[in-house]
This record gives C-alpha cells, structure tokens and sequence, in this order.
C-alpha cells in the first residue's frame, strides 16, 4: 500500500526535500549540500559485504561523510523505512533485485539518476530512478579441483548429467541463491520464469543417481572438502576460492544458461541526510564506486564501461562468460514460480532421495 506524506509531517519535510531536488540537478550544489549534512546512515551495506567498507573510507576522506551501517535483510529494510517515517534513523539501503520496485510501490523510496544512468542497462533501472542495480550476481558453479578430475570438470549443466562427483545446491526452500540455481538449470534447458521443470528434472536425475549433495556450498563446507561441485552466485564462489585457497578452487558461469540478480540501492523518502544519501549513489556509479565493489568480487553494472586495474579485474570472471547469462525477464511469473518451488522440490527431487 502507498504510503502518503500526513499534513502534520508536510512542515518538517518540506524544505528538506525541495533543497534535495534541487541539489541533485548539478553534482557541485549535491556535493555541498552533502558536506553540510555531514551523516550518511544506512541498512544492509555492512564493511565485509561486497567491499562497501572501500566506498564508506572514500565517501569520509572525499566529502567528510560520517558513517553507521545496520546490517539486516531487504524485507527488513523496507519495513524500517515504512514503520520511521519522518523519524527516520537510515538514509539508504541496498537491497536485493526483487525488492527494489517492491519498496518503490511501498512508496518508501526516493528517485535519483547518478551521472552515469544511461550506461545502467534498462532492465536493471527504474526508468524514474527510485532503483537501480549497482551490481550483479550471476549463478556459476564452484568446482573443488582436489576432488573432481580436470576431465570431468563441468562447464555446463548439460555436463552435470554424465560426471560422478556429487552436486551441491543448498536449501532451494529457503535459499534464494538455490531457487535461482535451478531457475538457471531451467534456462539452460529451454524452460524460463514459469517454467521451472526443466531445471528440476535435471536436479531428479541427479538425486536418482544419488549424486545431489545434501551439503550447503558455503565457505564451512567448502573448506572441510565437502561439496565437489557447488551451484553460488558468482561473487560468493570468487569470495570463497579467495579466502580459501585459489589454486583449489575453479569458479565458472554455465556456458548454456545462467540467470543474472543483483542487488539495488534504495534511497529513503524520509532520509535525514538526502544529498549525501543521493551523493552515495552517485559515488557508487562512478568509476572509482563500481571498482570499490569489483575489489569485493561483486560485478559492477558498468562492468563493460570500466577499465579496472589487472589486479582487480583478477577478483572477477571474464566479461566473455557472460554470453549465456541473462536477466530475470518474467518478475511477476518467477514470483509465483519461487512460491511454489519448495513444494515442488521436496515433491520431485527430494523424494528421489530417501
């Protein structure tokens, strides 16, 4: 339900945002009217996750910006901004793809296009600007070299049906990485958004084969030598081989199919502090932001705009990888299809296991 401005709220509010629009016309009045502000809080964009901790040193030694993060989930997010209203604690938030147009409806949101908005691709924006995908994740596999001979490595799902390792999804109930993992089996095979049973009866086979690992491929399990095989978005497998041992781990995308997420900023309607929130936004679409993200494994939106340095481009797979990849097209059909997928896993693949 759209929330409304209440009239008792209009006289604390008011001048806030005009100065806000105002500022966002010219980068230099933005910058300023940051630097007055002083303060930039926000919800879910802790130091350690996709190297945030980079920008929020820039934002401070550049523009004087003083920082708090309070790490929680994207539907939390979105509540907090709803429940605070004009007594808002967070300026911004970064929250998953899907909820993005979720907290836009909500009317908890708003709009500002970064400089740099037209090398955003169209599906991951907002065409007003209330969200805008900043980076990626993109389904790949993680392949424990120790335990999977390099003729048998898979590159594709195609080739998961013909090796002997066991395959790791995780909990495709609760997991969202793991619900999108079979949305990208699905692709591979010719099903999409609303249609998801090519992807489950690859994982059937698997489980019929008694090679569908029940462990989840996170970087406990994948350290201990537990999964052989693991279906992660992109940037956790990049994190993971880093933290454990580079030369151990091989992190591919599926080369016949793979979906694209990411995550989006959301700036608050009632932030206190909205240039330096919309200020944020800005830096982390700039050249010197999306290289910040890129040093966290996490791929830029502007990946193919940007000339990162070699080291960084090291944390990263090759833009060529990506062919196969592609965007949730359907969001209302793979809404709906996600709701029933748990259900329809424990019925098809899961049974096929006992």
């Amino acid at each position: 339900m759209k929330t409304f401005f209440m009239a008792s709220l209009l006289g604390s509010t008011i001048a806030l945002c005009t100065s806000a629009m105002a500022a966002g016309t010219d980068l230099k009045a933005l910058e300023e009217a940051a630097r007055k502000e002083g303060v930039i809080n926000s919800v879910g964009m802790p130091d350690a996750w996709a190297n945030w901790k980079g920008t929020w040193a820039d934002l401070a030694s550049k523009y004087g910006l003083k920082h708090s993060d309070t790490d929680m989930s994207s539907a939390q997010e979105i509540a907090k901004f709803d429940a605070e209203k004009d007594n808002a604690s967070a300026d911004i938030g970064d929250v998953g793809a899907a909820f993005g147009p979720i907290a836009a409806a909500k009317g908890v949101t708003q709009p500002y296009k970064p400089s740099t908005w037209d090398q955003v691709p169209t599906w991951a924006k907002d065409q007003d600007g209330h969200w805008a995908l900043a980076y990626t994740g993109t389904i790949a596999f993680i392949i424990n070299k120790d335990l999977v001979k390099e003729s048998e490595r898979p590159k594709t799902w195609h080739d998961l049906e013909k090796g002997k390792y066991k395959v790791a999804i995780g909990d495709v109930g609760t997991a969202a990485q793991a619900a999108n993992g079979v949305l990208a089996a699905a692709i591979a095979y010719k099903g999409d958004e609303s249609n998801i049973e090519p992807g489950l009866q690859l994982f059937t086979k698997l489980a019929q084969q008694k090679r569908l690992s029940l462990a989840n491929p996170t970087i406990q399990t994948l350290e201990k030598g537990e999964v052989e095989v693991g279906v992660v978005w992109d940037f956790n497998g990049l994190s993971y081989r880093e933290q454990i041992d580079p030369k151990r781990f091989e992190v591919l995308i599926p080369s016949d199919g793979s979906v694209i997420s990411g995550y989006t900023t959301i700036i608050n309607k009632y932030a206190k502090h909205p240039n330096a929130a919309k200020l944020t936004r800005e830096y982390i679409f700039s050249d010197a932001g999306q290289t910040n993200l890129a040093i966290g494994h996490a791929r830029p939106i502007r990946a193919e705009h940007l000339k990162l340095p070699a080291e960084v481009q090291a944390k990263l797979l090759p833009n060529e990888q990506y062919g196969a990849a592609q965007p949730i097209k359907n969001a209302e059909a793979w809404e709906a299809t996600s709701k029933k997928l748990p259900q329809m896993w424990q019925e098809q693949v899961i049974i096929e296991m006992e």
